[in-house]
């Protein structure tokens, strides 16, 4: 339920659930549930339904990649091509990258190795989904590895094939980077001493106390002979291109899969920071000290300044999957705001976040200046926990813009989001950051609707999401939940306590439970991965 694990374990009795063509029921149990919240429940999954699409992989590689005569076009840029293109990819997305590529480049591709999560060419095999698969006569070596997305000795081989393959590139050839979240784990090279399982295990220390994604990239980065711009370092002289499919907040490059491509920003003075802030400095490694004593390694005047070998291509990202979300939003008659791509933070302070947005949002729609709420004072504290939790990109204007709209249409609302939260583990629990962040958001809901009962959220019809592009939340085998004003009060009438729930970390179990599990949404896993989506649906109960 920490960010950057458990998010991948691998359920075999979903095969028959992975990766099909979706439509709303198989999201979802809820087509045998009846309830008022029923149609925006609906809406709520055709709209993460379409943030998906936007950003699997052969749509990523087909909108951005094309071959023209001699020129491999991506995006506004051209590359001369004339069979000398090597191929290396890794992340739990690239196996369908590979594939769409491959396609693309015909006979310009003469040999790629790509390192990929164990077991994702059988479970996409049985799915049925061919279009994410190799050929038969693939010029790609696939390598599958790290178990549990967590590094191991094959992910260690195909790190090893892939830096073999790079090292040996020349100025004439060209090569293509398929980059994707899941990375990291998938391309091992530890910079000797540290072996595989020391990195490892200092790594999942961080992980376990709360470590940001960021964080742990900074730590892999400077332990790693490919990470932070390794693999741009041993692939020159030759034109490197990278197509990455983004899973960090603001997209920074250098954190995506550890940044292979991409200059080193940080130093090792910054790791030293990461280890002392979680109490670890004492007790790394003695392999590790060696390493973070050592002089940085940096790439030669020679070797071109800036990596201009290299050309970074953002191919799929959060924003990528809210944008499309926002126009099926739009054709399903809502009025729609898209407030952040850069969500982060505990999910029970974003939680809260996401509680006052509600009650701003339901405020204004009722136009209420009562003496139970303020806008303007929600508003304040609204601004006061977007500044507390950095959020720089949140659209609080365009919301108001929006609110504006719809007073005069009448049409219901629909606000999105997206980015990654995180969860401190403090019980032994089955859960993940979406379906905890949905539970604490019901939970705040009740909190306000049992304290203040005039409250205007009262006169609305509220519907909350919040799922995982990946298709996998924490290790389960849902996406995510979702949250609206009654959850708690029918919790309690199923005899459940989601107080007890959420303080073991246990938010799976209780959704399980509840309702029939009809409050999960469960798509199987994806081959993809833009972080996360939240939605808010909001209608007065009149419409």
């Amino acid at each position: 339920m920490v960010t950057a694990f458990g998010r991948y374990l691998w359920l075999h009795s979903n095969h028959q659930f992975i990766y099909k063509n979706w439509q709303p029921r198989r999201l979802h149990r809820i087509a045998s549930v009846i309830g008022k919240e029923m149609p925006l429940k609906q809406h709520g999954l055709q709209i993460f339904q379409a943030a998906i699409n936007a950003v699997l992989p052969p749509n990523i590689i087909k909108n951005n990649v094309s071959i023209k005569g001699d020129r491999l076009m991506i995006q506004n840029q051209c590359f001369p091509v004339h069979k000398n293109v090597y191929l290396v990819g890794f992340g739990k997305a690239v196996l369908g990258m590979a594939a769409a590529t491959e396609a693309i480049l015909g006979d310009h591709l003469l040999q790629g190795v790509i390192s990929i999560p164990l077991g994702i060419q059988r479970i996409l095999q049985l799915a049925g989904k061919e279009d994410v698969l190799l050929r038969p006569q693939t010029k790609i070596q696939a390598m599958e590895g790290a178990r549990h997305n967590l590094p191991d000795e094959n992910a260690l081989k195909a790190a090893n094939n892939i830096h073999h393959l790079v090292e040996g590139l020349t100025a004439d050839d060209l090569l293509v980077v398929l980059i994707s979240g899941g990375g990291s784990a998938l391309l091992p090279a530890p910079i000797p001493p540290v072996t595989l399982e020391e990195k490892q295990c200092l790594t999942k220390q961080l992980a376990a106390k709360g470590a940001t994604i960021q964080e742990l990239n900074t730590l892999r980065k400077m332990l790693s002979l490919l990470k932070g711009g390794g693999l741009a370092r041993a692939a020159y002289p030759a034109q490197v291109v990278s197509l990455i499919m983004s899973d960090v907040i603001g997209d920074h490059l250098e954190f995506v899969a550890s940044g292979p491509t991409v200059p080193n920003s940080q130093s090792k003075e910054d790791c030293h920071k990461i280890l002392s802030k979680y109490n670890l400095a004492l007790s790394m490694p003695e392999s590790v000290k060696v390493v973070l004593s050592q002089p940085s390694m940096n790439m030669d005047r020679e070797e071109t300044q800036d990596f201009a070998h290299i050309c970074n291509f953002i191919v799929g990202s959060n924003a990528i999957a809210l944008q499309e979300a926002k126009c099926k939003s739009e054709s399903l008659g809502y009025n729609t705001s898209v407030l952040s791509t850069v969500v982060s933070g505990d999910v029970r302070t974003v939680a809260k976040l996401y509680s006052l947005l509600i009650r701003y949002v339901c405020s204004v729609l009722a136009a209420a200046n009562s003496k139970y709420v303020h806008a303007s004072k929600l508003k304040d504290e609204i601004l006061q926990m977007v500044a507390n939790l950095g959020l720089p990109d949140f659209q609080l204007d365009d919301c108001l813009e929006l609110l504006e709209n719809t007073q005069s249409s009448r049409k219901p609302i629909c606000l999105l989001a997206g980015g990654e939260t995180t969860v401190r583990l403090q019980g032994k629990g089955k859960g993940g950051r979406n379906q905890e962040l949905a539970l604490h958001v019901a939970l705040e809901l009740h909190r306000v609707k049992s304290e203040i009962p005039q409250d205007p959220l009262t006169e609305h019809e509220i519907v909350f999401l919040s799922g995982g592009t990946d298709g996998q939340d924490g290790p389960t085998e849902a996406a995510g939940a979702f949250a609206y004003t009654e959850l708690v009060d029918k919790a309690f009438g199923e005899g459940l306590n989601p107080e007890d729930f959420i303080n073991n970390n246990d938010s799976f179990t209780f959704f399980s439970k509840f309702n029939n599990g009809a409050d999960l949404i469960v798509t199987g896993l994806t081959n993809t991965n833009v972080m996360d989506v939240q939605a808010i649906i909001i209608q007065p109960k009149e419409i």
